[in-house]
């Protein structure tokens, strides 16, 4: 069994500490609050983005209420609403019973092995974060338009689409990145080699734009093909880097907007167009879904150097074995400046990936990416708690506390 090198326990009232000299040590530094547009290609200055944090956030907001003892477990809380309510994932799974024999059956398809590869992640295993999220949207926001406690069979539609899309991506990711375990389980690539994992994954994606196209609404196909086009280029940002230290950053959440959040993002905003006629609604929507998308990712990022492989249920450090710079890393970055060299050269040299792993572990590059985590999930908190109180509403800001707070 994997060990687990990092024994640090994320705590979500933790607040930036005092960094501990370091070669070549740039002093204290907090990390950039979010970007008003990450989505919008707005390039903020790195420095800028520090000192509106630190000098705002830290001083002016308390993520005490975010404070969790168990992680992802079944609670029983009392909310801004003043409601009882059970943990997110049971309150959503009630309009998810047959998620994925529904997205089964949307995969149609004769040849036997095709199918196989197709169906082969939905079964059952995943969290179904993405198609969690998007119910118990469309909830908040029937309610928050007019009391109608139902799903709307188009709304829970979105969240199969979600989650084809998102699969889909993972398929083809895993070819890219020639990733050999994902879920614990071998990758589809792996099973069946590289030029029929993309076949398969492009099968996923065309059966998910049947699915919306049969929904029929001009505006909400329009809002999820902008996921796909995001998706692309995504990519192809992680497939750059930049010199410029700023530029790095931006280009970094840029990334992991179009990469993860953008999915959640305008699934959230596509329930709440066919919820609500209200552009306000649609834009509290899509701007949770943003926040808490890219603080997903960035604690995913953490976890890939805090975490053990047998939680994540792929290799850890795997960012770095791919050459990329992540949150921690660029944070490290601040107190060790000889890695900058390594960023620029994608750790390829012998060596270089185990040395900046210990920079990222010496310095509080985890912590900093964490509290930058916090700040956007208290974004995503702000925006929807502007929604009538409901269940739906108060389970998706204990959302925001299960991203910071999980473990794999």
């Amino acid at each position: 069994m994997a060990s687990c090198r990092w024994p640090w326990r994320r705590c979500c009232s933790w607040r930036p500490a005092a960094r501990s000299p370091g070669p070549g040590s740039l002093g204290p530094r907090g990390p950039p609050g979010p970007p008003a547009a990450a989505d919008d290609g707005v390039q903020m200055s790195y420095f800028n983005l520090v000192k509106s944090l630190t000098s705002a956030f830290s001083n002016r907001y308390s993520m005490s209420r975010f404070h969790h003892t168990t992680s992802a477990a079944c609670c029983c809380s009392k909310t801004r609403s003043g409601e009882k309510y059970i943990d997110p994932f049971k309150l959503g799974w009630r309009d998810l019973k047959d998620l994925y024999e529904d997205i089964r059956k949307e995969l149609v398809i004769s040849t036997t092995e095709l199918k196989e590869m197709s169906e082969y992640y939905f079964d059952g295993k995943g969290k179904a974060f993405r198609p969690i999220i998007v119910v118990l949207m469309a909830r908040a926001c029937n309610i928050h338009h007019n009391n109608s406690r139902d799903v709307q069979a188009d709304q829970r539609s979105i969240a199969l689409i979600a989650e084809m899309i998102h699969t889909a991506s993972l398929v083809h990711d895993d070819v890219i990145d020639d990733a050999s375990s994902r879920r614990g389980k071998h990758t589809v690539n792996k099973i069946w080699g590289e030029k029929k994992a993309v076949l398969a994954g492009d099968l996923i994606l065309s059966a998910a734009s049947i699915a919306l196209a049969r929904i029929g609404n001009t505006t909400v196909i329009s809002i999820l093909t902008q996921v796909i086009e995001d998706l692309v280029r995504g990519e192809f940002l992680q497939l750059g880097s930049k010199e410029n230290e700023n530029e790095r950053f931006a280009h970094y959440l840029e990334k992991t907007f179009k990469k993860t959040a953008s999915l959640i993002a305008n699934s959230c905003k596509a329930v709440s167009v066919l919820g609500c006629p209200d552009p306000a609604v649609h834009e509290i929507a899509y701007q949770y879904g943003k926040n808490v998308g890219i603080a997903f990712q960035l604690i995913d990022d953490v976890l890939d150097f805090t975490s053990c492989s047998d939680r994540m249920g792929k290799p850890t450090s795997a960012d770095l074995k791919l050459g990329l710079a992540t949150g921690p890393v660029l944070f490290a970055c601040q107190q060790f400046p000889e890695m900058n060299a390594m960023i620029m050269r994608r750790f390829s040299l012998p060596g270089d990936v185990d040395r900046a792993q210990q920079y990222v572990l010496q310095s509080d590059g985890v912590q900093q990416t964490t509290y930058l985590a916090q700040r956007y999930c208290h974004e995503a908190v702000r925006e929807i708690s502007k929604l009538r109180p409901s269940p739906e509403r108060d389970a998706l800001i204990q959302l925001s506390e299960i991203v910071l707070t999980r473990d794999k």
